[in-house]
């Protein structure tokens, strides 16, 4: 590595102002800055210092999300076994046929993500940040593994440029990127984000669209009363599935226990924040006990459990990859118990009292970016005010 660093720094001058390449500086320092930490300190002002940088942060999440993601590979080989009745596959053969299935959608979204980054740093002139780095990862996770990977590129390309740039870059987006490129594949292609589909193969080749079996959410949003939450198979699944994952969906985030994992690395790190996933899971579960204790037929869904409400579809990954988001999430420490215990209460209600739509984390989760301010301004205000007050009384 030290040789490869000379040779880097030997060309380092040419991309600097006034040099032959200068107008490629911002790339050139992106991948400089990927390889090697760098060793330039502020110059002015007031700065803690500390190893703990960005680069640092996101590369702990990605951490975080290995669980979930090599889960979620075995589990599309899993599920694709399942649908075609042929089990007599190892670990590895799963594991690498959902690895080769997913890979296009990693690809595409790291591709187009990271192009529209690179382009935009360039013409400003800015260094280009890391934070596509976890968006990257995230957006294919939260995604039906049937997603065509032309779709998912419109919607990275969408989400980056107006949910992210145009606000300033990475630090000033007040939205989850992941998650409007959700919505946006959601409100733009409805029969394709359903999370309804299973992706399956005939024989190594041929690739069809042959089955579709709802997800368990999709299941009893469609029945008109108490029902089974049923596998691949027809088999009813057992709260042990659940827990573990081994149900069809957006393949990231079925797995409740590699959701854990990822969320014990965060906690440990200090990166996400505490108040907003224990809060976040107290609104879900309060919420869920209510609508749970007053089930209707109407509203099927009320009818699950309030631990199989936390451990179906995408409400714990939510909760610990995209609520704890620094940047669009509460910066005080009373916001966080707020905006926390909002999303997981919006979350239940809308997926329990909104038929047409069974999964309502993405929603919830950007419905409280958008309040996130709100929130922080309310507790601001009433912190001065209430020193305010104690002042007058003291004079």
């Amino acid at each position: 590595m030290k040789g490869l660093k000379k040779k880097i720094d030997s060309v380092k001058p040419q991309f600097e102002k006034g040099g032959k390449f200068s107008k490629l500086h911002s790339v050139f320092d992106g991948f400089y800055t990927f390889l090697f930490t760098p060793n330039e300190t502020s110059r002015s002002g007031v700065h803690i210092h500390d190893s703990n940088d960005s680069k640092r942060t996101m590369i702990m999440v990605v951490i975080a999300l290995l669980p979930c993601c090599l889960f979620g590979m075995w589990n599309v080989g899993l599920q694709h076994a399942l649908a075609i009745g042929d089990t007599n596959h190892g670990l590895f053969h799963l594991f690498f046929y959902g690895f080769w299935t997913v890979l296009p959608q990693i690809l595409t979204a790291y591709i187009v993500g990271l192009g529209i980054e690179f382009i935009v740093a360039q013409i400003r002139g800015h260094e280009i940040q890391e934070g596509f780095l976890v968006s990257g990862i995230l957006i294919p996770m939260i995604c039906p593994v049937s997603t065509p990977c032309w779709m998912l590129a419109v919607a990275v390309a969408f989400a980056v440029i107006f949910a992210k740039e145009v606000f300033g870059g990475t630090g000033y987006n007040f939205l989850n990127v992941a998650l409007v490129t959700r919505a946006f594949l959601f409100f733009a292609y409805p029969s394709k984000m359903s999370g309804d589909h299973v992706f399956v193969s005939i024989g190594d080749t041929a690739t069809v669209d042959g089955f579709s079996g709802a997800t368990p959410l999709g299941q009893l949003a469609a029945s008109s009363g108490p029902a089974e939450v049923l596998g691949v198979t027809g088999d009813p699944l057992s709260y042990a599935d659940m827990f573990f994952g081994m149900y069809p969906g957006s393949w990231g985030e079925t797995s409740t226990f590699c959701i854990l994992i990822g969320l014990a690395i965060l906690l440990a790190t200090g990166i996400a924040s505490w108040r907003i996933v224990c809060s976040g899971i107290v609104g879900g579960l309060l919420m869920s006990l209510l609508a749970h204790n007053f089930a209707t037929p109407l509203y099927p869904v009320t009818y699950l459990t309030p631990l199989e409400q936390l451990s179906l579809g995408g409400f714990a990954f939510a909760i610990v990859f995209m609520a704890t988001d620094p940047v669009t999430a509460c910066r005080t420490n009373i916001g966080k118990y707020i905006y926390g215990f909002l999303i997981g209460a919006v979350a239940i209600i809308i997926r329990c009292y909104n038929t047409g739509y069974p999964e309502g984390a993405m929603l919830a989760v950007l419905l409280m970016n958008c309040f996130a301010p709100l929130i922080d301004y309310c507790v601001v205000n009433a912190n001065i005010n209430r020193r305010l007050k104690r002042a007058e009384v003291k004079n």
